[in-house]
């Protein structure tokens, strides 16, 4: 419901001016800086699985090249920064007109890819989108010293960047960003879904056939879905780039995609708070087994239980696993379930729950 919505908004906003801790969830009280940044990366998480979430829930297109986008944004406010560096505007200016432009070079990206990996559907489509995710990730691998800094990633040039955004002392400002990016997401993805092209793109996804029997095309659709939810993506992208003050190529990776995939199927793929769930949920489980890998409890178990402990993507893995085989619904399909005693389908049609 929108009154919960907001309620939960407000209370994000206001959460590093609390001290709440939560042990062995948060690395610290909520408004300590680790804790704020740990909180601002999920939600940017968050926000990118939401974006696939729409492109493969809504319009049903498995891309295995969704990261391309992500990193396009993050790597493109990198580059843009330091191309208009030497201009001689003010540093206000160079900052908006970096985000422009990389907003533009993701639009430009999106339309090109979207518009040649659609002439082709099912699994051929996402081949196709892997092909372009592993072409970028080698154009940015291979330029060591170059524009991406090759494998030792692109660093922030805070020369330009307002200085609100810059310090361990302003990451508040920063997870602000976040939440605001992810805000901005979930509401353009509601709009998509609602409108015309959104209730198009759902029943294509159903049935493709009957939708051409009507006489609509949903070559175009598709495209206005996989477009959107790319520059979304670019989007979460420059927030994880300011955030991080900097881009690793991992992010352009196509196992980073299968993350994200992982994520949405984990949160609920029928549910647009699932993917909202599932990012923060994933990203909190990731940061807290890696430390408890590392820990001496682990390193005490007889090697049966410490090697597989030990390695957090196999504790990951067998989450998502039984997830998958119990809870078909997600995480947010869990009340569902409850209220009606049976598994949701994933991609059961948003009921009245779903804000």
């Amino acid at each position: 419901m929108p009154a919960a919505g907001l309620l939960l908004v407000a209370a994000l906003a206001v959460l590093p001016l609390l001290a709440i801790d939560i042990p062995g969830v948060l690395p610290g009280p909520t408004y300590t800086p680790g804790t704020l940044q740990l909180l601002a990366y999920a939600m940017l998480i968050a926000a990118l699985a939401l974006s696939y979430r729409m492109m493969f829930g809504l319009a049903g297109l498995l891309s295995f090249g969704h990261a391309l986008f992500f990193a396009a944004g993050a790597y493109g406010l990198g580059m843009a920064l330091d191309a208009f560096a030497p201009a001689a505007w003010p540093s206000e200016a160079i900052f908006l007109g970096a985000i422009a432009a990389t907003l533009v070079f993701g639009l430009v990206l999106a339309t090109t890819v979207g518009a040649l990996a659609l002439r082709v559907t099912g699994i051929s489509f996402a081949m196709v989108t892997l092909a372009f995710a592993q072409a970028g990730s080698v154009l940015i691998r291979r330029n060591p010293g170059g524009a991406t800094g090759g494998d030792e990633g692109l660093p922030l040039d805070t020369t330009h960047v307002p200085d609100a955004l810059i310090g361990v002392m302003n990451t508040r400002n920063l997870y602000w960003v976040a939440l605001g990016i992810l805000v901005f997401v979930y509401l353009v993805v509601l709009w998509v879904e609602r409108s015309r092209a959104g209730h198009v793109a759902e029943a294509a996804r159903e049935n493709e056939t009957r939708v051409r029997v009507l006489g609509i095309r949903p070559y175009g659709v598709k495209l206005l879905v996989f477009i959107v939810a790319s520059v979304l993506a670019a989007v979460a992208g420059m927030g994880y780039f300011l955030l991080q003050s900097g881009a690793a190529p991992r992010i352009a990776t196509a196992d980073f995609t299968l993350t994200i995939l992982v994520i949405v199927v984990l949160g609920g793929v029928g549910y647009r708070w699932g993917a909202i769930c599932g990012g923060i949920v994933y990203t909190l489980l990731d940061q807290r087994l890696t430390a408890l890998a590392g820990s001496d409890a682990i390193a005490g178990l007889p090697a049966v239980l410490r090697v597989p402990l030990s390695e957090p993507l196999f504790i990951l893995g067998t989450l998502f696993v039984l997830v998958v085989l119990f809870l078909p619904g997600g995480i947010a399909g869990i009340p569902a379930r409850l209220r009606s005693g049976r598994a949701q389908h994933p991609l059961e049609k948003e009921g009245a729950t779903d804000a």
